[in-house]
């Protein structure tokens, strides 16, 4: 890894650490490196894979919800001490009742890689979280002001716990989205006009549920290495230094979310073959405008 890497838009892999707490659920885990470990730089080319996966537990083997153990390659330790190296941070969910009353890993994860964002915003990071994972990003205070979703089941429990993270912060509350598979804040482009853009968000895109949602729906994001462009000055003003914040609603959509990862990070064609690779029909979520939220 460089030690200068300012983003994760190159032809090296991104580095993902993924969090293996006690009774993780295990389509949390397996969808989202599923995708990431079958995209390459050049599907020609096997050697160019675009990501790298490290996990990351308390114990070098890790009981799934399901009965399944899966290996973690290095301990909680390690991963604080290296956790500056890693692009993606993914949060998984399972156990959710049990890892909340705790206060467990992988709460000081989550919050130290948030603060690794905010004091150098110009390193391109993003926390990703599936299904019932972002109970524990909206515990952190990590989604105040900004748009998320979680499983269907846990809606009720999970505007709550954002509700009393933005009243114990004297933060804004989060815009909880129903009925999408994903949703995206803090966007890495330089967003032009409001009418030629597809990604901006329109007051009159709010979505229909409990309360009406800021964040667009169908849009996904653009990358080309040729047009990409971007402030960094404008970046470090947005929430959380521009730290991307993805949530995904029930476990299956964790695939949903890493495709879009890869669109992002690596390009639309990538993403695409992956999903051909798979046979996965891929629903796009939300994308919410990170400097309007």
């Amino acid at each position: 890894m460089s030690a200068n890497k300012t983003s994760a838009v190159s032809d090296e892999p991104i580095d993902v650490l993924v969090v293996l707490h006690p009774k993780f659920d295990l389509l949390d885990m397996a969808g989202p490196v599923e995708v990431f470990t079958t995209a390459l730089h050049n599907f020609k080319d096997p050697s160019t894979k675009a990501f790298e996966i490290t996990t990351t537990g308390a114990e070098p083997k890790v009981l799934s919800e399901q009965g399944i153990i899966v290996g973690s390659q290095i301990p909680y330790k390690e991963a604080h001490e290296r956790l500056e190296e890693f692009d993606i941070l993914v949060v998984l969910g399972g156990n959710s009742a049990e890892v909340l009353e705790k206060e467990d890993q992988p709460f000081a994860l989550i919050s130290d890689f948030s603060e690794l964002q905010k004091k150098d915003p110009a390193r391109e990071r993003t926390i990703l979280s599936v299904c019932t994972g972002s109970l524990f990003l909206a515990k952190e205070g990590i989604l105040s002001g900004l748009s998320a979703t979680t499983h269907p089941d846990y809606l009720t429990r999970f505007e709550n716990l954002c509700s009393d993270a933005a009243t114990r912060n004297l933060q804004e509350r989060t815009d909880v989205v129903e009925d999408t598979r994903y949703v995206v804040n803090n966007l890495r482009f330089d967003l032009g006009d409001e009418d030629e853009n597809p990604y901006i968000r329109r007051k009159s895109d709010a979505n229909a549920g409990r309360r009406p949602s800021n964040a667009r729906k169908g849009s996904m994001s653009f990358k080309g290495s040729n047009s990409r462009r971007e402030s960094i000055a404008r970046r470090a003003a947005m929430r959380l230094g521009g730290l991307r914040v993805v949530t995904a609603g029930g476990n299956s959509s964790g695939v949903d979310a890493a495709l879009y990862l890869v669109g992002a990070l690596v390009d639309d064609e990538c993403a695409n073959e992956v999903a051909r690779v798979m046979q996965w029909n891929w629903v796009k979520g939300t994308v919410v405008d990170g400097l309007d939220v």
